[in-house]
């Protein structure tokens, strides 16, 4: 079911000097001379349509760098006026709101701790409400589509039809390179659901680190992305915050001259006669894995009837094992990807024992119903 959202296209509101769409900016406004310094390093390299900072700044702990507050704003104002570049920056709150209104910012965005809490997004959405203004969504913390998708809509119901969302990444229990896990089928499905909705990446707080941005820039483009959010610092090494994860005025503009931007579709006729015959290929194998895959329930659905009728358990352990070890071998010779083939596995697997499961509870509620009909007969 697609999402139903009233937006008006990106390239109607906003001017992209260049492709992909920069936006760009320090972590935190910490000076007026670091913010100024920077908003001009970052506009003289020509590659950035808008200057970010940050205003208010949230953090885990009490104590640390909280943001420079308001007076950022007219430091803001300032860099606008001298440089040329539309400003934004994030609120967390009806306050915010206001005096980032107040102060001519041309585009809000709303931070993953926010859009966790339907409450604040709820706040933030009454404070916009006959505001003709730019604003973007970023995921929340955790990895729930729904929450992201009620968030915009919460915007979007508001009257806010210059929407945008912004993919940072998801926090997660598992330690990777990563300092959010970009888990990118996440924002594949809210595209897919809604494929108008421009989504930004913002590689800066996915990494964590400034080695790995360009890596997930260009990943982010190949996946259509609409633009990237990167942080930039004229001395990342003295940053108040975020230090790794910035990058100088310099270093953003060689890191986007390497970037390849590619286009959704082509207007080569040969080129998309072939993607043509590639799909119809792949539509072929998709067709016949399907089909094999529902061979195979048909199968596990035997298997959960001989182990009902013979009070055999669902789960064998050292089956289990058997599966993925030998999954694990044939994915090497095949070349498969050993995440992929394991994350598939796991899904038939589990798909297997849900089926199982669910022959074995109709018996027992066939039982059940034969005993008390029984029970009726006798009394």
């Amino acid at each position: 079911m697609k999402l139903q959202l009233n937006i008006q296209p990106l390239n109607t509101w906003l001017n992209v000097n260049n492709e992909p769409l920069i936006i760009s900016g320090p972590c935190s406004a910490e000076t007026e001379e670091q913010l100024l310094t920077t908003a001009h390093l970052l506009a003289a390299t020509g590659k950035v349509s808008v200057l970010r900072a940050g205003i208010w700044k949230p953090r885990t702990r009490p104590g640390e760098f909280e943001g420079i507050g308001s007076v950022g704003l007219e430091w803001l104002k300032r860099a606008k006026l001298e440089t040329g570049l539309p400003t934004a920056v994030e609120v967390a709150n009806a306050k915010h709101v206001e005096e980032a209104l107040a102060a001519g910012v041309d585009i809000l965005w709303i931070g993953a701790r926010s859009t966790v809490n339907p409450f604040t997004v709820q706040e933030i959405a009454d404070a916009l409400k006959g505001v003709d203004i730019p604003v973007l969504v970023k995921n929340p913390v955790n990895p729930d589509l729904q929450l992201w998708i009620g968030a915009l809509e919460r915007i979007n119901g508001a009257g806010i039809t210059k929407l945008g969302a912004i993919h940072r990444g998801f926090s997660s229990f598992e330690k990777s390179s990563f300092r959010n896990e970009p888990m990118w089928e996440l924002a594949i499905q809210l595209k897919t659901l809604c494929p108008e909705l421009p989504i930004i990446n913002d590689p800066s707080h996915i990494c964590g680190n400034r080695e790995l941005i360009p890596y997930i820039s260009q990943k982010a483009l190949d996946l259509d992305m609409q633009g990237l959010m990167i942080e930039s610092h004229v001395d990342p090494s003295v940053a108040w915050t975020d230090a790794k994860q910035q990058v100088t005025p310099a270093a953003l503009a060689e890191l986007v001259d390497r970037l390849t931007v590619r286009e959704p579709e082509t207007k080569n006729e040969a080129i998309s006669d072939q993607l043509a015959e590639f799909r119809k290929q792949i539509d072929k194998i998709d067709d016949i894995l399907l089909q094999k895959l529902g061979e195979r329930m048909s199968i596990v659905a035997k298997i959960g009837e001989y182990k009902r009728d013979n009070q055999v358990t669902i789960l064998q352990v050292n089956r289990w094992d058997a599966i993925i070890k030998k999954g694990v071998s044939f994915a090497k010779a095949l070349k498969l990807d050993l995440n992929f083939t394991e994350k598939f596995l796991e899904l038939v697997h589990g798909e297997s024992i849900r089926k199982q499961t669910e022959i074995m509870n109709a018996g027992k509620a066939e039982k059940g119903i034969a005993a008390e009909a029984h029970t009726e007969v006798k009394s």
